[in-house]
Formats: structure tokens, sequence, C-alpha cells
């Protein structure tokens, strides 16, 4: 399996009173592992944008195992965890500078039209993004 490791800036107004991060940030940066992850096989969001098409999430799970705090480093760690040719689910974990995973979780996607959300399929719509990412559910 794939797995792609983003560094994260642990920036301070992330975090909340108790002064660790704050829960929401973790889904941004899920977000930039997302990003960083479809960059790493050869393929760019921004060109699918430009085609009118998006890729909304439908669904995402996250589980707190430890908190992270201003100062402290820490990487998005994502992999793809399923693809059927129409559903794309990503895996995150966050780990901190020690190797402890302090959040792990993921995000489920579909494309659609950006203007009317009518959905779409990877698989014929983006053939490249689909023979890339069967290739990555196989291992290869």
């Amino acid at each position: 399996m794939n797995k792609v490791n983003t560094p994260i800036e642990v920036r301070y107004q992330e975090t909340d009173q108790m002064g660790v991060v704050y829960h929401a940030n973790y889904l941004v940066w899920f977000e930039i592992g997302r990003t960083k992850y479809i960059e790493n096989l050869g393929l760019s969001y921004a060109k699918m944008e430009q085609e009118n098409v998006v890729s909304p999430v439908i669904n995402a799970n996250i589980s707190f195992k430890k908190p992270v705090r201003y100062g402290e480093a820490a990487f998005v760690e994502t992999w793809l965890e399923e693809y059927d040719g129409l559903r794309t689910v990503y895996g995150y974990h966050i780990v901190k500078g020690n190797g402890e995973i302090a959040v792990s979780g993921s995000t489920e996607h579909v494309i659609v039209r950006k203007d009317s959300f009518r959905p779409l399929s990877l698989r014929s719509s983006f053939p490249d993004w689909h023979k890339k990412y069967l290739q990555q559910v196989k291992g290869e």
C-alpha cells in the first residue's frame, strides 16, 4: 500500500483553550494529505476542477487518540483505503514526531459536476485517475 507522509506545521491559531489542536483542524490536515497523495500519483485535482468537476466529502470518520499541541512535530499519513470506480475512500493517520498515532480517520468522496452536483463516474470521466487508483488498491 502506497502511503504519502506530509509534514504539518502545528500553528498556534489551530489550538483551543486546552492548548491542543482544535478537532475540526484535523479535517483540514486530512485535505492537505489527500491533495499531496493525489499529486504523488501524478494527478491534479486543480485540472479536475478546470473541467467543472469537484470531489465533495460525503462521509468523514475521525478517532482521537492523543492530543497534538502547538510546537510539536506532526505529519499526516495518507493512503487509498477503498475505490470502486465511483466512490473513493482515503485513510489518514496524524502522527506525532515521536511516531505515536494521535488521530485516525477516513473521508469518502464522489465526483460531481460543479454546477449541478450531478454525480459522475471517476472510471469513465477520468480514466487516468481510475487506472492509478486501481493500481493503488491492488498494491501495485
